[in-house]
Formats: structure tokens, sequence, C-alpha cells
């Protein structure tokens, strides 16, 4: 079977996704790219549903209610609900609007609701307020950055050198002071995401803090080829002496896997070929090597197992992970 029709089967049988989950985003860059591996033209029905949902709700931003309320969830749920959707759905729109080389209405809207949101005084200044779910690496104590990174990768992404608008220059600025106060305290995992940005962004990071994140990266290579989620995910102040004795315990208390998963090889592979290290490179050939030979024959997708709870993995919880490190192995062979 061929990968990516083996994967493509797999989401046909799955559905769709909710356009408030972080799978979206990865889905949203693997399809198109999958179209392009077969030479369709056409935009399949659960792609075309995801962007339809993410233009009603770029549409009617002012009159549907958070995805997430403080009534059903808790204090400062719908506001972080806001902050955390308005970055998620400026990425989709400025994904779907360089496809076309042509900024959109719906997607210059996007992008002012993204501005709307952006902090303008405290500590977040620059940044975005975001979802907290004690879910690492999406919603969790290191999402924050995370989020800020994805919003400058959107903006990098939207076509008609929208980045260069005079109206924006000092959220820009914003942004970018944020990304740089808070850079020292990130776990490899963010400082990946701020590398994927710069790629779309000139001038966002400095040459030699690139250099030095290609390089944590490759550091960090298993000597199967791949990477390993929890540990270009766990921030430097998690270190204690169990995780230096090589037991490191999710919040349950069970045991994190350390081997080598499909989300961070795909995402790693990925990052690296958007940054411009060569596909020719050792890394970039071990890496693709990896996922080539750990895609599930069966269903065509990859694994990964969450790194906040032991969840069983045919569950939507289980199958959460292993979504979005499926559309990123994509994103990294097509590549």
């Amino acid at each position: 079977m061929t990968w990516w029709r083996g994967w493509d089967r797999a989401k046909r049988d799955q559905g769709t996704f909710c356009v408030s989950c972080h799978t979206v985003l990865p889905y949203t860059l693997a399809r198109p790219a999958l179209r392009k591996l077969d030479g369709e033209q056409a935009v399949g029905e659960d792609e075309r549903l995801i962007l339809d949902n993410v233009v009603k709700r770029v549409r009617l931003w002012k009159e549907l209610a958070p995805v997430y309320s403080d009534e059903k969830y808790g204090k400062n749920k719908g506001v972080e609900s806001r902050g955390t959707e308005s970055v998620l759905l400026a990425f989709v729109m400025a994904n779907r609007d360089a496809q076309s080389g042509k900024l959109s209405a719906d997607g210059r809207a996007a992008l002012e609701h993204l501005w709307e949101q952006q902090q303008k005084d405290g500590e977040r200044k620059g940044a975005w307020l975001w979802q907290m779910f004690g879910l690492n690496p999406w919603e969790g104590d290191i999402s924050p950055y995370y989020g800020a990174a994805l919003a400058a990768l959107a903006v990098g992404t939207t076509p008609d050198n929208y980045r260069a608008t005079p109206e924006i220059q000092n959220n820009i600025k914003m942004l970018g002071e944020y990304l740089d106060r808070e850079y020292p305290a990130q776990p490899l995992l963010n400082r990946m995401m701020l590398l994927w940005a710069a790629a779309k962004m000139p001038g966002l990071v400095k040459p030699d803090r690139q250099k030095a994140i290609a390089d944590e990266i490759l550091n960090t290579q298993q000597e199967d080829g791949g990477w390993n989620l929890f540990r270009l995910a766990m921030p430097m102040t998690d270190v204690d002496v169990m995780t230096l004795l090589g037991r490191f315990k999710r919040l349950d208390g069970s045991l994190q896997d350390t081997n080598s998963d499909g989300l961070a090889t795909g995402f790693t592979v990925y990052v690296l070929e958007q940054s411009g290290v060569a596909r020719e490179s050792d890394a970039v050939k071990r890496g693709r090597a990896w996922l080539e030979k750990n895609q599930n024959k069966t269903d065509g997708s990859w694994m990964t197992y969450s790194i906040n709870k032991k969840r069983e993995l045919s569950s939507d919880a289980g199958r959460f992970m292993s979504d979005a490190a499926t559309a990123y192995a994509v994103l990294a062979l097509a590549n």
C-alpha cells in the first residue's frame, strides 16, 4: 500500500476534526500535500468541512460563543478559548490563502481577530491567552509560547506580503519581543516551533539562534534515527533525580514512553526540511527512514503516546496524538 493512500483511507474512516482541536493544524497542511502527490485538484469532503467550519467561525466571530465557556469549564476558560481559537483560525486561513497566493477577505478578518486578542500588557504582552487544561504540549504550561510561535508562523505564511502592512508593525514587534524574552525557558519542542516560524518570517530569529536550535535538534536524534516527544517537550525545570535516572512519569504515575515516535519524528524532520536542512543530510535521511519503517501498514497511521496519561489507543483521546503524528509524518515524507 502506498503510504499516503493508507493514511488517507484511515482519515476517511475516522471522520473529521473539530476546528478547535490542535490536530486540525497539521491536517490542513498535510491534506493538500496528499492531493498534490495524487494529482488531485478538488478539495475532499472532510477537508472542505473543516475549512467551511473555520470560515463560519471567522465570519460569526462576535456572534458565536467561545468553544470553551467559564460556566462549563472553569474560570477564564472563555477568554483563553478566544485567544487560542484566534491563533488557530488565523493559521488555517493563512495556509489556505497561501495555496492561492491571494489574501482573502475571510483571511484578513481572521488576522484582525488575531491581533484583537493579542495581549498588550502584562507578562504575556505580545502573546495570547492560551487554553490551559494541564495537557502538554498544546494545552499545558509550555503551550503559550507554542501559541505565540504559531501566530508568527501564520503571519509569515500569509500571502500578499501581509507582514509588511504598516498597521501591524507594532503587533509584530511585541510578538518578536515576547518570543525573544521567553526563549531561554522553553523546551526544545517550542524552540522548534520558533525555527519553523523563522523560516516563514525572515528577521524573526537571528541566524546564530537558528543554528543553535538546529544543532540541539540534531543532538537529540535517537540511535534508531527518530525522536521522542517527551524528551522534546520536557522543560528543564522538570528535571529531577528520577528523570536523571531515566525514569519519567506521566501525570497519572505511569512511565513515559521514551522510544522514538511518529509525532516527534515527523514534526522534527518537517521542521528541519522547512528550515533549509537538505533532504540528503544524514539526520533527515535517517529520520525519513524511521518514518517509512514505522508506519502502521494496516491503517496507514503513525503512533504516538500521550505524555500526560496512559490512554486507550483505540479511544478518541488515544488517537488524538497519533492523528497529529500521522499528519506531520505525511508532511515530512511529502516534502
